[in-house]
C-alpha cells in the first residue's frame, strides 16, 4: 500500500511538471526566435535573479575582468580554429560553440554600460551580437568562407568599441 502511494505521488509530480513545462510560455530576453513574435521575460512567472529594484545585475561588474574571463579565452580558441578550414565535425562543433558563446555574451555587455556614450556602447554591443549570430549561422552551415567573413566583421565591431572605450588598446586580429 505504501509503495503504491509513493508511486502514485511520484507519477502525479512528474505529470504536473510535464504539464507545467508544456504550458509555460517560452521567453526570450534581448533576442528573437526565427520569425516568431518577440516575447519578453515575464518577471512574475519566470525565475530570474533580480535585485530588489527589478534590475538584472552582473556577477562581475568590472569590464576588464569580464572581458578577460568571458571573451578572451573564447577569442583565443577561435583565432586558432579559424586559421584554416575545419577538417571534421568536431572542429566545426568547436567553432559553433565559441561563436554562439561570443554572440550571446555580447548581450551581456549591454548590462554593463559606461558612464557616457551609452548609445555608442549599445550600438557596438548589438553589432558584435549580430555579426556573431551570422558567424554562428555560417558555422552551422559549415560555410567556412561566410564564417570567416562574419568572424572578421565581429572582430571589427569589437575593435571599433575598443578604439572608442579603451583608447585603442586590446585590438583583436583574426
Amino acid at each position: 500500500m505504501r509503495a503504491s502511494l509513493i508511486l502514485a505521488f511520484t507519477v502525479l509530480a512528474v505529470v504536473s511538471c510535464l504539464l507545467g513545462t508544456v504550458m509555460m510560455p517560452q521567453a526570450t530576453v534581448g533576442g528573437e526566435k526565427n520569425n516568431r513574435e518577440k516575447s519578453t521575460l515575464d518577471l512574475e512567472t519566470q525565475p530570474v535573479n533580480l535585485e530588489d529594484d527589478g534590475e538584472l545585475v552582473p556577477v562581475e561588474e568590472d569590464m576588464h575582468e569580464f572581458m578577460e574571463y568571458v571573451f578572451q579565452p573564447t577569442y583565443k580558441r577561435l583565432k586558432v580554429s579559424m586559421a584554416t578550414a575545419p577538417a571534421d565535425n568536431a572542429a566545426w562543433k568547436a567553432i559553433k560553440a565559441d561563436s554562439l558563446s561570443l554572440a550571446e555574451a555580447a548581450n551581456l555587455i549591454i548590462m554593463r554600460p559606461p558612464g557616457e556614450d551609452v548609445k555608442d556602447w549599445n550600438k557596438y554591443s548589438v553589432d558584435v551580437r549580430n555579426h556573431g549570430k551570422e558567424f554562428y549561422t555560417s558555422a552551422r552551415a559549415k560555410d567556412f568562407a561566410a564564417a570567416t567573413k562574419h568572424y572578421k566583421a565581429m572582430l571589427n565591431s569589437c575593435n571599433d568599441c575598443h578604439k572608442q572605450f579603451e583608447d585603442g588598446k586590446h585590438i583583436l586580429s583574426p
